[in-house]
């Protein structure tokens, strides 16, 4: 199931997405919330009459770091012996077509498409057979980076947590085997990521065991799994795509910081 979060009418509510053309999508508005039981309404809407928002608000977003050989290589990095984990601000997350503004702190903005996994139930020392049990399911991120001030400062909050910088969506695919999916990031059309999801160094498993020996992660709560090589910049006008295989496309704008 498609699970999207939206706007209407000054309202808002979770529906599941249905059609396959992009004409022909419409969402049915689920009674309560995903994180729950809950029902389908039977009350359509088309989604060209919805704003989408972010799939969810999470409490916080749980990124990693250098999850791909690839990429830790192309920044002159080694790959770490322990996974790499910080935090990105629930302010930071912006939903499918919002603008990321462009941060006068930086001259080098870099996008960095991955894939976000959506926790369902509050969590704490999952064993690795668990670890599916606490999923709700998947979507497309990109991990908005500041890069020379990430190089700049020790700690990463103002390169990766600023305003904008962690676009989410377009809605959360929980029927899905994330062990081999393609990521493709493009760049006002231009390909300039494409990987797979079974290049990761850590697998889920690996980084939900990680994770949540040390904190509990609360339903909506988001975890970052890394990018894969060819990150690059961005410049005020560019329109960013992540796309991944099984979930969608995630579109947004980089506008001038007003």
């Amino acid at each position: 199931m498609r699970i999207a979060r939206f706007s209407i009418d000054g309202n808002v509510a979770f529906g599941a997405v249905e059609g396959q053309s992009p004409d022909d999508l419409a969402l049915d508005i689920i009674k309560g919330i995903p994180f729950a039981d809950f029902e389908l309404s039977g009350t359509k809407v088309p989604l060209s009459k919805v704003r989408l928002l972010p799939p969810v608000l999470p409490n916080k977003v749980v990124a990693i770091g250098r999850n791909y050989a690839e990429h830790a290589a192309e920044l002159g990095n080694e790959v770490p012996d322990v996974p790499i984990t910080f935090f990105k601000p629930s302010t930071s997350v912006i939903g499918p077509g919002d603008p990321i503004a462009y941060p006068s702190f930086t001259e080098d903005l870099q996008h960095e498409a991955e894939l976000a996994v959506v926790i369902g139930r509050m969590c704490r020392e999952v064993p690795r057979e668990r670890v599916k049990d606490v999923i709700l399911g998947y979507t497309c991120a990109n991990d908005v980076t500041a890069r020379d001030v990430q190089k700049r400062e020790k700690q990463w909050a103002r390169a990766k947590g600023f305003d904008g910088a962690c676009p989410l969506g377009p809605w959360v695919e929980t029927d899905l085997d994330p062990g081999d999916l393609a990521i493709q990031c493009t760049v006002n059309g231009e390909q300039r990521q494409l990987g797979r999801t079974s290049e990761m160094i850590r697998s889920i498993e690996d980084l939900i065991v990680h994770i949540t020996e040390a904190m509990t992660l609360l339903p909506g709560d988001v975890v970052l799994t890394g990018t894969p090589a060819g990150v690059g910049p961005l410049n005020v006008g560019d329109e960013v795509a992540v796309t991944i295989e099984g979930i969608g496309t995630l579109t947004n704008k980089v506008i001038k910081r007003g």
